[in-house]
């Protein structure tokens, strides 16, 4: 199912996310985008906390990140974080991180998988988060 859901955030680069060169290491991006999802499924109704506590989990199997320039200590940021897809059991998220002056610095696509926590294997999209998402259903 192709969706639409968009919500943003902001994030400011602090010192400890820095390296010697005053850049945001690579690392800390995986976070912001995590950060930008979990708001993303808050804003629709699905909240990760109600999703782990009926034992489901979501983690993340891939992450595609391209840097066009760097993040550097203090800048206010701005994270676009879309849901553009879902399957039985799998969402597709794309990301727009845009720095202080608008620009664009980073782009990302992350997949994630609902698992069932007590057999540790793919698991279909509970129903009420696909109800929720049909909401958001857009034609390709």
């Amino acid at each position: 199912m192709n969706l639409f859901l968009s919500h943003k955030i902001e994030i400011r680069v602090r010192y400890s996310e820095t390296d010697k060169m005053g850049f945001c290491y690579h690392g800390n991006y995986a976070a912001y985008f995590e950060m930008g999802r979990v708001e993303t499924l808050r804003h629709a109704g699905i909240v990760y906390r109600a999703l782990e506590e009926n034992g489901i989990m979501l983690p993340v199997v891939s992450l595609e990140t391209q840097f066009k320039s760097p993040a550097k200590y203090d800048d206010l940021l701005l994270l676009e974080t879309k849901l553009v897809h879902a399957s039985n059991c799998t969402l597709v998220f794309n990301y727009s991180l845009y720095g202080p002056t608008q620009e664009l610095i980073t782009m990302a696509k992350t997949t994630l998988v609902f698992v069932n926590a007590s057999t540790n294997k793919a698991t279909r999209i509970p129903e009420y988060i696909f109800k929720l998402l049909k909401n958001y259903e857009v034609e390709q």
